[in-house]
C-alpha cells in the first residue's frame, strides 16, 4: 500500500467511526464508545496529517521497539542512509553503526534512554554504500500508558560539513596562533574597554619584563601622549596608524625600550540575535596592535647622539667652570674694593693734610680695581641660549646617568633608577636640563665620597603629579645640616670639606634652570637617611604663559 493509500485509509476509518457514533449499535461497551469518541473528537487533527508531517520532516526519523528493532523510518532517513524502508524494517538500529564511534558512547546512550531520559549527542554512521557521515542525534523514549518504555523515537541529521568547517576553523586558528607566537613582534588584540582579547608569546614575555604591568596599557598611554590616539574612538580612526615610535621604561632601572607601533581596527564580534538582519555598524571596534622592538637601532642612534651630547656638555662644563672662576674672582675683588671705598668715605681723612698722597693712592687703587672688575665681567662667557622643544624627562635622566657612569663606578655607587614607565612630554631646553641633573648627580657623588660609607646609593625616581613632573634624587650620604639648608642655593656657598675646585655655583645654576622652566627645586627637611631633593617641572615648562 502506498503512502497516499494509507492516508486515505486513515481518513476513511475516522469517517466510519463518526457514522458509528452517530447511531451506535445496542450493546456496544461504554468503554469502546468513549475511546471512539476521543479518537473522533472535534478539534483533533486527522492521523493522516501526523503521518504526512513525519514523512515530510526535514530530519531523518526512525521509530523502534524497546529492543531497538526498526518499526518505521521516514523519507529523509531513506535519502540520508541509502537504505529503503523495507530493507531496514525489523532490523536493529546498529545497522548504521560505525566502528569509528567508541563503545563508551553507545554505553552512555543506552544507559540514558533506558533511564527514560532523552539522549543528545553525535555518532559516526555509515550508509548503505559504506560511506561514513557524522550524525547529530536525539533519541527520546516514548512511554506506554503504564509508564514503561513502548518505543524509541530517533531523529538525526548529517553534520559532516559543519564538522569539517569547524575543523578547518580550528586548524586556521592553530596556524594563526603558531605564526603569531613565532613572529618576533609583540601582537595584541584589544577591545574598546582596553581588555586584551588575544596576544602572542612575545607579548607574554614583555609582560614578564614589565613585572606584571599590562604592556597594552603602557602602549596605549604612550600612543595617547605621543599623538593623541584614543582607543575609545578607534572606530573613527580610519585605517589605523603605522610605525609610531614610543618609549617604555621598565621597572627596576632597566634600560629603556623602544617600539615602532602599528594598529588596525577590527569590528568587534556581534552575536546579538536582534542584529542578525542589521548591516554591521562599526559602533564598537577592536584594535589589533603590533609593536616591533627597535631598541637596538635606537641604541646605536642614541650612542652617536650621546657622543654629541658629551661633547656639548664638555664645552658647557668648561664655560660653566670659567664663569664660576671669573664670578669667584669678581666676588673676591669686591671685598677689598668695598673696604677702600669705605675708607675714602671716612670723615676723618682731610684732603689737605699729609694723608692726601695716601688718598690718591687709594683712589687710584679703587679705580684700577673697578676697571679690573669690569674687564672680568666682560670676559664672562655668555650663557648659551637654547631653543625649547618637547622632551622626555626619562630620556634626559638616562643620558645623564650614562654620562656619569665612569664617576659612579669609580666611587662604587649603586644607582637605583625607578622611572615611571610612561610619562607625558615636557617643553624645555634639553641641554639645560641635562646640566641641571648632572649638577645634582655630581653633588650626590661628592657627598657620598665625603661620607666614607661602605655602601653608597643614589635613588632616582620619576612620576607624574597632576600637571607636574616630579624627579626625586636621593643619596644616603651625610645629608645637609639644618644651618646650611637656607644657604644651599646661595652663590659661592660651598659646604664640602674637600671642595676639589668647586666654586659653589653648581646648585645656584641648577636652581636658575629650574626657575627658567617655571618649576621648583627643594630639599626635603624631614629626610633623615641622607639628602633628598625634589625637582618639580610643570608640563608646559618653558611653553607656559
Amino acid at each position: 500500500m502506498s503512502r497516499s493509500d494509507s492516508i486515505a485509509a486513515y481518513d476513511q476509518a475516522i469517517e466510519a467511526i463518526q457514522h458509528f457514533l452517530a447511531a451506535p449499535v445496542e450493546g456496544v461497551p461504554a468503554e469502546l464508545l468513549d475511546a471512539f469518541r476521543q479518537l473522533a473528537a472535534k478539534g483533533m487533527l486527522p492521523p493522516g496529517l501526523f503521518l504526512e508531517a513525519v514523512e515530510q520532516a526535514p530530519v531523518a526519523i526512525s521509530i523502534t521497539d524497546p529492543a531497538a528493532r526498526i518499526l518505521y523510518v521516514n523519507r529523509l532517513f531513506e535519502q540520508l542512509t541509502g537504505y529503503g524502508r523495507e530493507e531496514v524494517t525489523g532490523k536493529n538500529e546498529s545497522v548504521l553503526s560505525s566502528h569509528a564511534t567508541p563503545v563508551t558512547v553507545y554505553q552512555d546512550l543506552w544507559e540514558c534512554i533506558q533511564d527514560r531520559r532523552v539522549w543528545k549527542g553525535a555518532l559516526v554512521n555509515h550508509r548503505k554504500d559504506g560511506s561514513e557521515y557524522l550524525a547529530e542525534l536525539v533519541i527520546a523514549p516514548v512511554l506506554n500508558p503504564q509508564g514503561g518504555i513502548g518505543y524509541y523515537l530517533g531523529m538525526h541529521r548529517d553534520v559532516t560539513e559543519l564538522h569539517q568547517l569547524e575543523q578547518r576553523l580550528k586548524f586556521q586558528k592553530g596556524l594563526t596562533e603558531a605564526a603569531l607566537d613565532a613572529a618576533p613582534l609583540v601582537v595584541a588584540m584589544l577591545n574598546a574597554d582596553r581588555r586584551v582579547l588575544l596576544d602572542n608569546h612575545a607579548y607574554k614575555a614583555l609582560l614578564g619584563d614589565f613585572r606584571g604591568l599590562e604592556p597594552a596599557h603602557l602602549f596605549l598611554d604612550a600612543l595617547e601622549r605621543e599623538f593623541g590616539f584614543d582607543l575609545g574612538q578607534v572606530c573613527q580612526a580610519g585605517n589605523g596608524f603605522s610605525n609610531i615610535e614610543v618609549r617604555l621604561d621598565p621597572p627596576g632601572g632597566a634600560p629603556p625600550r623602544w617600539f615602532a607601533c602599528s594598529g588596525v581596527r577590527v569590528a568587534e564580534l556581534d552575536e546579538a540575535a536582534q542584529n542578525y538582519f542589521k548591516q554591521s555598524q562599526l559602533s564598537r571596534c577592536c584594535l589589533l596592535l603590533v609593536a616591533n622592538e627597535v631598541t637596538a637601532s635606537r641604541n646605536r642612534i642614541n650612542e652617536a647622539r650621546l657622543n654629541l651630547i658629551r661633547s656639548a656638555m664638555a664645552e658647557q662644563q668648561m664655560a660653566q667652570t670659567l664663569r664660576e672662576s671669573i664670578s669667584g674672582a669678581i666676588f673676591k675683588l669686591q671685598g677689598p674694593l668695598n673696604v677702600i671705598k669705605a675708607a675714602l668715605a671716612m670723615p676723618g681723612l682731610d684732603p689737605c693734610a699729609d694723608r692726601c698722597a695716601l688718598r690718591k693712592v687709594l683712589q687710584g687703587a679703587l679705580e684700577t680695581g673697578y676697571e679690573a672688575v669690569e674687564n672680568l665681567r666682560a670676559a664672562l662667557p655668555s650663557p648659551a641660549r637654547e631653543q625649547a622643544s618637547s622632551l622626555n624627562i626619562n630620556e634626559i635622566l638616562h643620558d645623564v646617568l650614562r654620562l656619569s657612569t665612569q664617576s659612579l663606578l669609580a666611587s662604587g655607587i649603586l644607582v637605583d633608577w625607578r622611572p615611571a614607565p610612561v610619562l607625558p612630554a615636557l617643553t624645555g631646553q634639553a641641554n639645560a636640563l641635562r646640566g641641571l641633573f648632572k649638577s645634582l648627580i655630581d653633588n650626590a657623588i661628592q657627598a657620598l665620597n665625603e661620607s666614607n660609607r661602605s655602601q653608597r646609593e643614589i635613588h632616582l625616581d620619576t612620576r607624574l603629579d597632576g600637571r607636574e613632573l616630579v624627579v626625586e634624587v636621593t643619596d644616603n650620604g651625610p645629608g645637609v645640616p639644618a644651618r646650611d639648608r637656607l644657604r644651599l642655593f646661595e652663590p659661592f656657598f660651598c659646604g664640602w670639606t674637600r671642595p676639589g675646585g668647586h666654586a659653589g655655583m653648581g646648585l645656584t645654576m641648577a636652581q636658575e634652570v629650574v626657575i627658567e622652566h617655571q618649576g621648583s627645586l627643594e630639599i626635603d627637611p624631614d629626610f633623615a637617611g641622607g639628602c633628598r631633593l625634589f625637582v618639580r617641572l610643570p608640563l608646559q615648562g618653558m611653553g607656559g604663559d
